[in-house]
Order: structure tokens, then sequence, then C-alpha cells
């Protein structure tokens, strides 16, 4: 398994440089249309668990893999060239929530096989699809307080952390992903517990695949949550030579493309992701959110012809029908040009 995923792993570069890569939509946004009940998360395994699950969106990998698969595949019909697994909260400290860290490994495992299986099925010579591990962000953070009245507490520490993704990227890689994604990034201390982790195990396991780091800018201070504006963010962590950096959730693309256009401009020698969410949080929506996919895909139309994206795709709020249309909107573009790196060159 190892040999296949740094195979197709050795491409995607090459592919980056030629055309610009689409990403998937939101995974939340599609379970809530199945409108799934406390006894479709439990399933048989789990119907006399003490604790309601609903909501593990994660578990639902274990309980409900036609599900996930149904999402993953139709992502792919609507022409993504990269999904990503159903694990942006299966880590012990976010699994905690539920009582069931001692199902995070297992959970990676087995989303890691199921979009492992879904991009074997739609993958062509001409179009080779790819299983993106999702590592998302904690409930718990290591530089922010959890309590105001003490600015000092904290209700996790580095180690802790860096166990937590140690496992998750382990499992995934033997899910059989192709390229780590570090996402949904507002501490940027715990995204460097993530890529520690990573690097680590690229060290035990002899095995680098790409990495993707995501960040998330807030609000209109440009900032993340932890402080950083992005051009901060990406000198933080561009020691971890990811093949892109990027934004997703948080902003609508319209919100997104100074902070976009501010990271094209200071990352010059790596690839430049965008998913960003559709609009704004609209509870009228069948989404949740107001932006229609030919308004976001119109937006991201523009981040290409500006030359400013290797990647685009959706977050909170995007369905098939938004990936479907971006792919026709960016399709005949070309994408941001760059230096690859020395990385990316010994590796080719």
């Amino acid at each position: 398994m190892k040999a296949l995923n740094y195979t197709r792993a050795k491409a995607l570069p090459e592919i980056l440089e030629k055309r610009i890569a689409i990403l998937d939509g939101a995974m939340g946004t599609m379970i809530q249309r199945f409108k799934l009940s406390e006894s479709d998360y439990r399933g048989e395994r789990f119907k006399d668990f003490p604790k309601d699950v609903k909501g593990n969106n994660e578990l639902l990998s274990l309980t409900r893999p036609d599900v996930i698969r149904d999402i993953h595949e139709s992502y792919l019909a609507a022409g993504a060239d990269m999904i990503e697994t159903n694990t942006f909260g299966a880590t012990t400290i976010a699994q905690a929530d539920y009582d069931m860290a001692d199902l995070a490994i297992e959970m990676n495992r087995a989303s890691a096989a199921l979009a492992r299986a879904a991009c074997d099925k739609f993958s062509t010579p001409d179009k080779p699809r790819y299983a993106v591990g999702a590592l998302g962000p904690t409930p718990k953070t290591a530089s922010i307080s959890p309590d105001a009245n003490d600015p000092g507490a904290r209700n996790v520490d580095f180690e802790s952390l860096r166990k937590a993704y140690y496992e998750q990227t382990q499992a995934l890689v033997e899910g059989g992903v192709d390229v780590l994604l570090v996402e949904t990034i507002f501490d940027t201390l715990n995204a460097k517990a993530a890529l520690f982790a990573i690097e680590e195990y690229f060290a035990a396991s002899g095995e680098r695949l790409p990495l993707i780091i995501s960040g998330t800018v807030t609000d209109a201070s440009g900032r993340i949550l932890s402080g950083q504006t992005v051009t901060a963010f990406w000198h933080s962590v561009r020691h971890a030579r990811p093949l892109a950096i990027g934004l997703n959730c948080a902003l609508g693309a319209t919100l997104m493309r100074p902070y976009i256009q501010e990271l094209a401009k200071v990352a010059h020698d790596t690839f430049i992701s965008c998913y960003p969410n559709a609009g704004l949080p609209n509870p009228m929506s069948d989404t949740g959110f107001d932006e229609t996919p030919e308004v976001t895909s119109r937006l991201l139309h523009e981040f290409a012809a500006e030359g400013l994206v290797n990647i685009v795709g959706g977050c909170c709020g995007t369905t098939p029908d938004h990936i479907g249309a971006i792919q026709q909107a960016v399709g005949p573009l070309a994408p941001r040009g760059l230096h690859l790196g020395a990385f990316y060159k010994e590796a080719a």
C-alpha cells in the first residue's frame, strides 16, 4: 500500500502545474441531507451505547459506510479530483466528547479505505483521483484559554495533540490516502503539533506523502483566531514543506479573496488552495448557506482568472452541484504558476 500511495503522490505536483485541481465540497452539509436519526448513527454495533452519538459524523464511517460512500462518489461524479476522508474530528481528543476516543484509529482507517475505494472506482489514466486524509482542529486549543477569566489556562498540551495526530496520520496512511491535509487551522500551535506528528511519522515510516496546509481567517481582521496574519501564518508553517498552502471555512469567496491574494504573494514557491464556504449562513437555504452553485463558481472563476489558485473546492454549504459548477468554471483556465521547491524536484 505504501508504494502505491507514493507512486500516485509523485504525479500530483505535475498535475497541479498543468491545470487547476478540484477538491470536493462539504461533508457535514451532505450528511445533513440524509436526515439521519440517533439509531442511524448507532447502528447495530452501538445500539446500547450509553451516550447520544448523533452528530458524530466520523462514526458513520463505521455504522453507515453507505452514506459516506455515496457522498464521496457524488463529488467524484461531479468532477472532483480530490476527496477528503470523513475524519475531520477523528482524533482521540475530539472523540473524547462522545466517549469514543478508543475508536479514533478504526475510524481513520475505515474512512481512508472508503475514500480510497471511491477514488479507485472513478480514476482513469487521464484523470487520477486522490484520497486526501483530513486532519481537522480539535475542540481544545493549545494557545487559547478556554476561560475568559484566566488567560493562562489551557485544556490541552502539545504532547497530547502530537500523540493524537500521530495516531491519526498513521491510520490514514495505512488506510490508503495519497495526500495529508491539515485543515481549518484556527490555532497555529495545534497545527504545529499536527505537522510535527506528520513529520515524525514520515521519518519513522520512510514514506513522505504530499501535505496541504489550510488555515482559517475568522473575520475581517484578516487573522486566524490565535492572532496571526495570513503572511505570519505562512512563515510559521512553511518549514513543513507543504505541496500547497491555502485557506478554507469561516468566509465565503468574496470575503476570502484579499487573504488568498496576500497568500499568493508570499508563498511564491508553493501551490495555493482555496475552498471557501458557500457565502454566509442562511437558515432559509436547503444547504444552510446563501450561495448557489452559480454564484460560488463565478467567484472562484475570478480567482482563477487572476492567477491565484492551483486547487479549488468548497467548504460548509457546498454540494456536488457546487463542485460541478466550479469544475466547469475553472477548467479552461491556467493554474497559478510557481517554481517548485527542491523537495518536489528530488521526489520526482
